[in-house]
């Protein structure tokens, strides 16, 4: 019997498991398609309100029996808002799965969404809000965002702003639901000790009532570049630079992967070795290949002193233009051996194997065995490396800076 199965239900939800027998515990999560990606401008932080919502009380259940409910079995119930993903989740001992699959569903499908209990959480988000904007590192990404996908959904910042969060009512919330929890782009995955045929059983009985076919589409994006400049109060300079990058399943998106992790991935990366340990630049550097389903961002973010920015920033720009005609067969085995241990290492607990099958759903549409993805990095060649990386920085370039003078576009 095989450890990974799949079934799809008559409203197009898919229920995958992978089965990890010797293990006692299971990891349980509905992972959804639904991000502030799919936000009108008007209602920016509607996605992530809406999870925050949900734990206020569902299927006749108050906040504090929620979670008193979980917390009485030993497990933990989460969720997660992205720019293009809600995930709700949790952790228990295999035999408590049911419980875990009907608390996520009543989560989705019986919020109870009171006007009072809506209030008063807007103003926990607004603290969240408040604490984003005190953390530099985390603004410099919402910048950087905001200048690459200019006047896009995509651009937006996944918490929103304080006028748009306070006007969302609670008709806002069931029509977001209504709208975007859709069959088609809702999976609900288990792996650990779990059993696939019970799982199944309980998808039709908790999560049938999910309508069918696919949510509300969003816009495409596009990538515009831009710059932006960040006025804050810091003791160090951030710096970020953003190109466009290849979508989650274009044909080389390992090889832009690769060239990425050739640039910042590890200790070893030349961003690490060039700008922190040969010249003391940055504490902090490292470059990301992060794709959607239409578009992606390869970006570098450092963070150094005010009076040694100007000199990062210029150190990595020749790093990132230089690398493209000298990836180097040794470098390239590296980090190709680097992303493969990782994947296999990830696969060994039930958090990494829902993840993986999740995604893979999501980016394929079926179940993927990990020795595919595998094959497919080990097919990259080293033009196959240099040429994704030129077709990233030939684009237009974004930037976004906290502590430190505007400056043109990468």
């Amino acid at each position: 019997m095989t450890a990974m199965r799949l079934t799809t239900l008559a409203n197009g939800l898919r229920v995958a498991t992978h089965s990890m027998p010797d293990l006692q515990t299971a990891a349980v999560g509905l992972f959804t398609e639904v991000g502030s990606r799919d936000e009108p401008a008007a209602l920016n932080g509607i996605a992530h309100l809406f999870e925050h919502m949900v734990f206020k009380g569902a299927g006749g259940r108050s906040a504090r029996d929620l979670n008193e409910a979980i917390e009485e079995v030993g497990g933990d119930l989460n969720a997660s808002t992205e720019r293009d993903a809600t995930n709700f989740t949790a952790t228990v001992m295999a035999e408590h799965v049911p419980l875990a699959v009907e608390l996520i569903s009543d989560l989705i499908l019986r919020p109870h969404f009171a006007e009072v209990d809506l209030e008063r959480e807007k103003d926990v988000v607004f603290q969240e809000l408040a604490e984003a904007r005190d953390t530099p590192s985390d603004m410099v990404f919402d910048a950087l965002w905001a200048a690459a996908f200019e006047g896009q959904s995509l651009g937006r910042s996944i918490l929103g702003e304080e006028p748009t969060i306070g006007a969302v009512t609670v008709a806002d919330l069931h029509h977001w639901r209504d709208l975007h929890y859709r069959g088609e782009d809702v999976a609900l995955v288990a792996a650990g000790k779990v059993d696939h045929d019970q799982l199944v059983d309980l998808a039709e009985r908790h999560l049938s009532a999910i309508p069918a076919g696919p949510k509300a589409a969003h816009e495409i994006a596009r990538f515009v570049g831009g710059t932006r400049a960040v006025r804050h109060p810091t003791e160090q300079a951030q710096l970020t630079l953003g190109f466009p990058g290849p979508c989650d399943d274009a044909p080389d998106y390992y090889a832009a992967r690769l060239f990425s992790d050739i640039i910042g991935g590890g200790a070893s990366s030349r961003l690490f070795q060039q700008v922190r340990e040969d010249r003391g630049l940055a504490y902090s550097v490292s470059s990301t290949l992060h794709p959607y389903a239409d578009i992606g961002m390869f970006y570098i973010y450092a963070a150094t002193s005010r009076r040694q920015a100007a000199s990062a920033l210029q150190l990595i720009e020749e790093i990132v233009h230089g690398t493209v005609s000298s990836v180097t067969q040794r470098e390239l085995d590296r980090v190709r051996t680097q992303t493969r241990a990782g994947l296999l290492m990830s696969l060994e607990t039930p958090w990494g194997q829902a993840h993986y099958v999740a995604r893979q759903l999501s980016v394929h549409g079926r179940l993927v065995d990990p020795a595919e993805v595998i094959d497919a990095l080990l097919a990259v060649k080293l033009d196959d490396v240099c040429a994704a990386g030129a077709r990233m920085i030939a684009g237009p370039g974004a930037r976004a800076t906290i502590g430190m003078p505007a400056a043109r576009a990468a």
